[in-house]
């Protein structure tokens, strides 16, 4: 059932969905899940927000929030495996899990190029698109400060630009396919996040060290747990702020 009390809220604000958003700091479309979809409730400094907003009470929005030991009980569910190191994640993992796929498939990192070598993603991509399934890449803007300092950060410098750059080469034969899109984003990334409907792979950024030596989480969506949504919103407002690009040559001067 909606969040109807929410939805009239809003109406009796005379505000629309994307100036509620843009007060809140989010997008639109969170608001809109906040409203139709009963298991997404925002988190708790988002409740007060929203109260403080449409000037209603947090308990006449949303019902009282469960307790502490509560969600440190979802959020252990949402746990399906720690990996230390992304090198340690079996190889055969990320294409299975992206072979699941029936609704979500996406990729949020600077450059993933190891990613881009491993022919049975590329196939599954394929078959995805194939079938229907709408496939969304989120690589880095080669020229922008973000992609620079993680350069910095793993000492490799200008080497994480020239591996974006390499990585959409590697992704040529997939411009054009039904469905899948590509976005260059100029955010700050702590965790590159490999998206599958409801179970996702979250490898962590750590300061001096590559992507492939920093743990990897393997989570899935529970009923009333906010682990996994906080990661897939953090995918959301990148998606919404990256710039769509129609070849792997569509890089322009951005940021130089």
């Amino acid at each position: 059932m909606a969040n109807e009390k929410l939805r009239g809220a809003i109406i009796k604000s005379g505000m629309t969905l994307d100036q509620v958003a843009a007060n809140l700091g989010v997008s639109a479309k969170t608001v809109e899940r906040w409203i139709n979809d009963p298991d997404r409730k925002p988190y708790r400094r988002f409740q007060y927000a929203t109260a403080s907003l449409l000037q209603c009470e947090v308990s006449y929005l949303w019902q009282e929030e469960r307790t502490s030991a509560e969600v440190t009980e979802t959020g252990n569910a949402e746990l399906i495996r720690l990996y230390p190191h992304r090198s340690v994640v079996p190889n055969r993992l990320w294409p299975q899990l992206y072979a699941q796929a029936t609704r979500h498939f996406d990729v949020l990192v600077y450059s993933g190029f190891w990613l881009t070598e491993d022919a049975a993603f590329q196939r599954v991509v394929k078959e995805k698109a194939a079938a229907g399934v709408p496939v969304r890449f989120m690589l880095g803007e080669p020229n922008c400060p973000a992609v620079a300092a993680r350069g910095a950060d793993e000492g490799i410098g200008s080497a994480m630009a020239s591996k974006i750059r390499n990585a959409l080469v590697n992704y040529g034969s997939l411009f054009g396919l039904p469905g899948v899109e590509f976005r260059l984003h100029s955010t700050t990334l702590y965790n590159s996040i490999y998206r599958a409907d409801d179970e996702m792979l979250a490898n962590g950024h750590l300061y001096g060290v590559g992507a492939y030596m920093a743990p990897v989480l393997h989570i899935q969506r529970v009923p009333g747990g906010e682990l996994f949504d906080a990661y897939a919103e953090s995918v959301e407002r990148v998606w919404d702020s990256a710039r769509p690009i129609s070849t792997p040559d569509d890089i322009g001067d951005q940021h130089t």
